[in-house]
Parts: structure tokens; sequence; C-alpha cells
């Protein structure tokens, strides 16, 4: 395990939320699964023998998900990025994050139906955000803020346009 990897707390749906999660990346799999022992379950009212953690890994990013009980909640304040090399890329993923009860947001953030938040983005946005032509910068940025779903097409022709 790497010295910092994403926690991820669910009130009960732990291994469900690793299985679509590994279902949709590539070079993923579902790792260790912890259970609860009779004790500990009982402290806090979970069946004995019921999932506590499940490590997984997603693109060789290794994550712990937890089934510690309705307390937290996810919120937009942390987000996973998924960098595309191409339209189809965000499309898969802007299709597969947003399914089952999961909905879309502007400037390609999506939510998955766990509640946990995701921005499908190029991988060249950055760059194009930090152009060292100020112009070109707040042509895509303008661009980016009237999409939800980002077109790669739109935002290199907001970058061309005076070119």
């Amino acid at each position: 395990m790497k010295k910092i990897n994403p926690f991820l707390w669910f009130d009960s749906e732990a291994e469900e939320a690793a299985t679509f999660y590994v279902g949709i990346f590539k070079n993923s799999k579902i790792g260790k699964i912890a259970r609860y022992p009779k004790e500990a379950a009982e402290k806090i009212g979970r069946p004995p023998g019921s999932v506590m953690t499940v490590e997984f890994t997603l693109d060789r990013v290794e994550f712990v998900a937890l089934n510690g009980g309705p307390q937290f909640k996810f919120t937009e304040a942390i987000s996973f990025s998924v960098n595309c090399e191409t339209q189809d890329e965000i499309d898969y993923f802007w299709e597969k994050l947003s399914a089952d009860g999961g909905s879309t947001g502007r400037c390609g953030w999506v939510k998955d139906r766990f509640g946990l938040s995701w921005q499908v983005n190029p991988v060249f946005l950055g760059d194009m955000l930090v152009d060292p032509d100020k112009a070109k910068a707040a042509r895509v940025i303008n661009a980016l803020m009237d999409m939800d779903k980002i077109e790669i097409a739109a935002l290199e022709k907001a970058a061309r346009q005076n070119d």
C-alpha cells in the first residue's frame, strides 16, 4: 500500500461502490475485504461478518472504502479528477459515472449514485487555463463555464478564435 491512499466513508455501500468503480476503470480490481468481527459489529450496530473495508485499485490508484454508517456524506469539497485523452473517453466516463441515479453538473463535474464527485476533464485543460496568452486562456475558461460535459472541440475552437 502507498503512503497516501484515498479513504472513502460509506454508510453500507462500500463493496457495491468498489464493484461499480472497478467496472468502469481499466486496470482495476477489488483487493482485500475486511469484515466486522462480532464484538466490533455489536458496538456500532452492524451485523457481525458484514463488510467493514474494501481495498480496491482504479487504474493503479489504490483506495479503501469503509462501511462506517450514515454520519458522514460526500460533498463536492472533495472530488476525483479523471484525466481523459479524447472526447470518446470524456463521453464514456461522463455516462458511466453518472449512471443509475448519478447526476451531472457544470464544467465537467459528475456526481455518482453514491454521492461522490468526479471531474471529467481533458488532460490538456490545465495547460489551456494557464496559457501565456491571457486572452486565449480567458476564452477557454469562458467556453468551459458554458459547458456541462466538456467538449474538446469547443475548447479548441475558443483557444484558436483570434489566432
